[in-house]
């Protein structure tokens, strides 16, 4: 593109009004969307796909920040730039929460039924061990279980309905083996079709 050309282009209104601004904004989004999964990804101890992100994350920002500096002078830059950083942040959240990388420990406290809820949760696809506790109004039963994020939604169905009375926590975990309990290298498809016919048997 001749020089002439390309200096009357980007000192026209329509560049400096609409198409700048949006550039802006859409490349701030996606500096923010990745800088939020790199803080997961070290978050889980993840060594390879956090210096992955953080360095694309970086060379966005240079290009992005360079941009305003020149065009300082623009209210439209600053609002763009100001609302990429907040959409990027609602996508990169709602991008972690798509993936469901990592493992949560759940953990549930019931007063009854606890083996054969175990048993469920078992033929479901994940590993669970019981433990006896004691709680305010008497004995309970604590049963932990490791479960895959994209898992655990449908999990937590299950031990409500099959004890709707059972109190749960889920906590974030940074490491995890997955040696113990076999199940839990099922094909997605079986494990969908046995938690399935263990809802079933559950209501």
């Amino acid at each position: 593109m001749p020089v002439d050309l390309l200096s009357e282009l980007t000192a026209s209104p329509w560049y400096s009004g609409v198409v700048l601004p949006l550039s802006i904004f859409l490349a701030r989004t996606l500096d923010m969307s990745l800088s939020t999964l790199r803080i997961t990804f070290v978050a889980q101890g993840r060594s390879l796909l956090a210096p992955i992100f953080g360095f694309f994350e970086s060379l966005i920002w240079l290009m992005i920040i360079g941009q305003v500096l020149q065009h300082i002078d623009n209210p439209l830059c600053t609002i763009a730039y100001a609302g990429g950083f907040a959409a990027g942040n609602s996508l990169g959240l709602f991008i972690e929460r798509r993936m469901a990388v990592g493992h949560r420990i759940l953990r549930i406290f019931t007063t009854e039924r606890s083996e054969e809820l175990a048993r469920l949760l078992r033929r479901a696809g994940v590993g669970v061990t019981v433990v006896d506790g004691q709680g305010a109004q008497g004995p309970v039963q604590i049963l932990f279980s490791l479960v895959r994020r994209r898992d655990l939604e449908r999990m937590l169905t299950l031990v409500q309905r099959h004890d709707p009375a059972a109190v749960y926590s889920v906590e974030d975990v940074r490491q995890a083996a997955e040696r113990v309990y076999p199940a839990l290298r099922l094909g997605s498809r079986r494990r969908s079709r046995i938690l399935r016919r263990s809802q079933r048997k559950s209501k």
